[in-house]
């Protein structure tokens, strides 16, 4: 059973400051029983990050689509597990109103950092909370998952603007906010990669070695499961250099990085 004290143990191991800027991607089951569950791993963080935000993913791109085109904040479940299911509803968080990569926010500043989500007119971009974590310094942990799920890297394709990365046939979502009120986003843009067999981020851990490399990424463990302690500025800061040296799109197949693009 991992207990509150060896979450916040695990944290500070993991180089976290109290007053990080982090989210998460996890697995619970690859970390095993923990006290309390999906709650107790929410409260051991926010308790840890007494000085910071603690940010969890509540994303509902799959239920939220082009068919189907409305989010309701109140309502609406996420599609990514458990962790996201039980942190939308938290009386002590606040979902954002980004419709299809919402997040649910604890600590200090949640109200602002989440502020204006609906105003997105795409997964990821500049002035989102996701690509906030770049100017917060923010911190990303996968626990149990790879780069995979690392939807930060969305983020960083949005703000390098690499090419191929967003549907150009937008639609309108209609947004459901906490009052009931109805709003009507942007024209959306999805994410789509006509030169991809699938969802670039399949291919985001082609950036494994690179990340390793450049010290954007270390690891640690909690539980049973492995843990990458991700550095968003890092992770950007080593994407940019890949891209500008790059002559062909480096995510649309599982083929390594050319170390040359990053090895200086």
């Amino acid at each position: 059973m991992i207990t509150k004290h060896e979450i916040r143990t695990f944290l500070e191991n993991a180089g976290i400051r109290h007053d990080d800027t982090v989210t998460i991607h996890c697995s619970l089951r690859a970390i095993g029983k923990i006290e309390n569950g999906a709650d107790g791993l929410i409260d051991a963080c926010c308790e840890y990050l007494r000085d910071g935000l603690f940010i969890v993913p509540t994303h509902t791109w799959d239920k939220v689509c082009r068919k189907s085109p409305r989010y309701d904040v109140r309502a609406t479940v996420p599609d990514i597990g458990t962790l996201a299911e039980v942190a939308a509803f938290r009386k002590d968080g606040i979902r954002s109103l980004h419709p299809t990569h919402s997040v649910a926010a604890f600590g200090n500043g949640a109200a602002e950092f989440v502020r204006g989500e609906e105003k997105c007119a795409s997964p990821a971009p500049l002035g989102s909370c996701i690509s906030r974590l770049y100017e917060a310094s923010g911190k990303v942990l996968l626990v149990g998952v790879g780069h995979e799920r690392n939807t930060y890297l969305h983020s960083v394709d949005e703000r390098l603007m690499i090419p191929d990365r967003l549907n150009p046939d937008p639609f309108e979502i209609t947004i459901v906010d906490y009052d009931g009120k109805t709003l009507k986003s942007p024209p959306f843009h999805t994410h789509f990669t006509a030169a991809s067999d699938r969802c670039v981020s399949e291919y985001y851990p082609n950036y494994k070695e690179a990340f390793e490399y450049t010290g954007a990424v270390t690891y640690s463990r909690l539980g049973n499961a492995l843990v990458y302690v991700c550095d968003c500025r890092k992770m950007t800061d080593t994407c940019r250099a890949i891209w500008e040296k790059a002559d062909r799109d480096l995510c649309i197949s599982a083929e390594p990085i050319p170390k040359a693009l990053y090895v200086s």
